[in-house]
């Protein structure tokens, strides 16, 4: 089968990576990504990022289809691993990275490298995050719960819209960590900053692509042709 004539070649990134099981881990690879630009073709996506479709495409049929899903699937049980396994744990990533930062950022203010403004950044999606799982715990959430899968009276573009401006705050983070590279000198402190810093943004974006590609269309109503 060619590249163009492939069933993944035109479908985007999001509908894949909720549909096929390990397809977010080949996606992690290749750096693409499959959350806040989750309506991005596979073509796109891949074109984006400077990467062969092809090799794309030869990684992702190379996953078991029938493989178990990572998340549950139906739609409460769902709910629960996102606030279990993604609420809970930013609410304790975040304060000690701000904790971390606030150090290395002070005691190496005088080296050319270190991240300064990482902290800031860091308070920004604290307060941003708290604000947004908050909403979607004592709102959103429970309207999906009681729904029957209907289309829901909640706005959940706003939901959307939220996670896109995290993915540009991540987008700085990595800048500022030089993509989580720490300098040779760095210490222990500096070295544990950003490794924490990116298994929290494997972590968001894992969360993001649920809600996105997985949760949040089951209850968006459809605009007629």
């Amino acid at each position: 089968m060619t590249t163009t004539t492939n069933p993944l070649y035109t479908r985007s990134v999001g509908e894949i990576a909720a549909q096929l099981p390990g397809a977010p881990g080949v996606f992690r690879r290749f750096d693409i990504s499959f959350c806040c630009h989750g309506d991005s073709s596979l073509a796109e996506a891949a074109q984006r990022n400077n990467h062969e479709l092809e090799k794309v495409i030869e990684a992702l049929d190379a996953l078991d289809p029938s493989a178990a899903p990572e998340a549950p699937q139906e739609t409460g049980a769902l709910i629960d691993h996102i606030q279990t396994r993604y609420h809970n744990v930013h609410r304790q990533q975040i304060p000690e990275l701000i904790e971390l930062s606030s150090k290395v950022e002070r005691v190496h203010a005088n080296k050319p490298d270190v991240p300064a403004g990482l902290a800031e950044v860091l308070e920004q999606i604290r307060g941003e995050m708290e604000d947004h799982m908050r909403e979607e715990e004592e709102v959103l959430f429970p309207a999906m719960r009681n729904s029957a899968a209907d289309p829901i009276a909640v706005e959940i573009g706003d939901y959307r819209q939220d996670h896109e401006n995290t993915g540009t705050l991540l987008d700085e983070i990595a800048r500022l960590t030089n993509s989580y590279t720490p300098p040779p000198h760095a210490c222990r402190s500096w070295q544990a900053l950003y490794k924490g810093a990116e298994q929290f943004r494997a972590d968001m974006t894992e969360h993001i692509h649920l809600e996105n590609n997985v949760l949040f269309p089951r209850f968006e109503a459809t605009t007629p042709a």
